[in-house]
């Protein structure tokens, strides 16, 4: 599973940053740290963190492999 988030939309309410702590973090008030490729075990906290975002900016997918290039 891969995220994306789109910093041009996040607002920093930190809802990602309690719901899915080891993937996202809060450096500052304002400025948002993740890990773009989701670690084993962490899904579903962040498939909840990304549907708990006000601003709807936490996309999640799977990584592009060979055949969709």
């Amino acid at each position: 599973m891969q995220i994306v988030v789109d910093l041009n939309r996040c607002q920093a309410y930190a809802q990602c940053v309690f719901l899915a702590p080891e993937v996202f973090e809060l450096h500052g008030e304002e400025s948002l740290m993740f890990t773009p490729a989701v670690p084993d075990g962490q899904q579903e906290r962040v498939l909840r963190a990304a549907a708990a975002c006000p601003v709807q900016a936490i996309l999640v997918g799977e990584p592009a492999g060979p055949a969709a290039r």
